[in-house]
């Protein structure tokens, strides 16, 4: 059993890496435990609103260069580039919903009406998700970041480093992906990025608020 130090320690050492190392690079093995893990991810009512595209192609590494200013350093050395996908449209009327709790988890019809009427419930007055096409798209990359976290956190307990990316032009990025055919724009929108790598460089101090600053016990 993992004891409550060494977990610690781990999230310690874990920072956002801005110089990887050319020389070292990612193992398959670890890098498929990595994916694993987002796959794995929970997300609200199970719905996993995301697809993961693992940037590998050098021609298109280099052309981002030219509207992911947050990429760059990433771009320089890191073996792997994810770039996380949040999909669009997502309500209780849509066909991946059913498809979802049909088709994957294959609830009963009862079952699904139920869970249909509760999410529309859930996105149209709790949330008011249903506002825009924004609104909604950003309540499914909200979901991308749980996996993008468990992804970080996976990595760091492998001893790999890491860097999260939201310096890009989202709409650029968007076009050059859907003139590759890599991205259909009316299913999927960009939501962020992150790169895996080891470090170049001295870890710089981690500074973060205090606990007392951050938590709140309400009894």
């Amino acid at each position: 059993m993992i004891k409550n130090e060494e977990i610690l320690e781990v999230f310690n050492k874990r920072y956002a890496c801005k110089k990887f190392s050319t020389e070292k690079r990612v193992a398959e093995e670890d890098l498929k435990t990595i994916i694993e893990s987002a796959r794995l991810s929970p997300s609200s009512f199970g719905l996993e609103p995301w697809k993961f595209l693992l940037l590998r192609n050098e021609k298109m590494r280099e052309d981002f260069r030219k509207f992911a200013w947050g990429a760059l350093n990433s771009l320089n050395g890191a073996t792997e580039i994810v770039i996380l996908l949040a999909r669009k449209g997502v309500t209780g009327d849509s066909k991946y919903f059913e498809d979802n709790w049909k088709n994957l988890k294959k609830v009963s019809d009862e079952m699904f009406e139920a869970v249909k009427d509760k999410f529309t419930k859930f996105q149209e007055i709790h949330l008011n998700l249903l506002e825009n096409e924004r609104t909604l798209f950003d309540w499914a990359s909200k979901q991308t970041y749980i996996a993008l976290g468990n992804m970080m956190t996976v990595a760091a307990y492998l001893g790999i480093d890491s860097c999260a990316i939201e310096g890009f032009n989202k709409e650029k990025v968007e076009k050059y992906l859907s003139d590759m055919e890599l991205l259909d724009l009316d299913e999927y929108g960009v939501s962020v990025m992150v790169s895996f790598g080891y470090r170049d460089e001295e870890q710089p101090k981690k500074i973060r608020q205090l606990l007392t600053e951050v938590l709140e016990i309400i009894e």
